[in-house]
């Protein structure tokens, strides 16, 4: 969550803090993703102190963290502005953070992934380019995934104030290895906004949206090698042609287990249709 502190963060009109209102909506996330199987959820703030950006990024690499999810609520000078929206990091920042990744591989493999002692001791500059290239392409696309998922969930409980992702050149999103997202819950500087964000219902409405974008993201982009990938369903969309019998062989599992968890009274399947699979044990 942003700010904290001796930083407010903005302030409403009735003076309610941003530091405040975001810390809660978090808090209340936290909870439903450490309710989820396979799911853990690391605090960047707990309390209200600050924390730099830069320290943000290094907590979430220190817990291997698959998302960073930074959460803010909006202001303008004007009260007029209103509704959510989800930022990512845009394309000249991240390109001009790769530059320096890649001037500093020695030293900062560790911020490549999977890759980084390949980067940090290969003698091929290109080989290190094209490696840690990837690595950034792959953590952008993954959060501009995320944040449609999150723009999906949130149109559902509040007004939006962008209906598409934006990017921006913010330090807390600068990560190469992480996929991260900035989400502005609300403008605290819009008088309705400000009385929703001090209110408990909608809190919590905001914290479900959020949760559930992280669980269908996941779903959908499941880490390798974690709890959620042994025990976690897949989603298929049913394309013309395929029946329960091509997908039970396709998937390594039979048609009766495919029914069941999808509640299927018989075997016929709509094109376009999404089914829940089990993954491969």
């Amino acid at each position: 969550m942003g700010h904290g502190g001796e930083d407010p963060g903005s302030i409403g009109a009735k003076g309610s803090y941003e530091k405040r209102v975001t810390l809660l909506i978090a808090k209340k996330l936290a909870a439903l993703i450490d309710q989820r199987s396979g799911f853990k959820a690391v605090m960047i703030r707990t309390g209200d102190y600050y924390v730099t950006h830069s320290r943000k990024t290094e907590l979430a690499r220190k817990n291997k963290a698959d998302l960073l999810i930074s959460i803010h609520a909006d202001a303008f000078v004007s009260p007029k502005p209103y509704g959510a929206s989800v930022l990512v990091q845009s394309s000249r920042r991240a390109n001009s953070e790769f530059t320096r990744w890649i001037e500093n591989r020695q030293d900062e493999s560790e911020l490549l992934g999977g890759a980084g002692e390949t980067i940090k001791k290969t003698k091929d500059k290109n080989l290190a380019f094209t490696l840690a290239d990837m690595k950034k392409e792959y953590t952008m696309a993954s959060s501009y995934e995320f944040a449609l998922h999150v723009i999906k969930e949130l149109k559902q409980v509040t007004k939006l104030h962008k209906k598409n992702p934006e990017g921006l050149s913010l330090a807390v999103l600068k990560s190469s290895d992480i996929p991260s997202v900035l989400i502005e819950t609300g403008f605290i500087s819009n008088p309705s906004e400000e009385k929703k964000l001090n209110n408990h219902h909608h809190r919590q409405k905001l914290a479900k949206a959020i949760f559930n974008a992280v669980d269908s993201f996941f779903l959908e982009n499941t880490p390798k090698g974690t709890l959620l990938a042994a025990t976690e369903m897949k989603k298929h969309k049913v394309r013309s042609g395929e029946s329960l019998s091509v997908l039970a062989q396709r998937y390594k599992t039979s048609i009766d287990t495919i029914k069941s968890i999808n509640n299927l009274k018989s075997n016929v399947l709509r094109i376009g249709q999404t089914l829940k699979i089990p993954r491969e044990g």
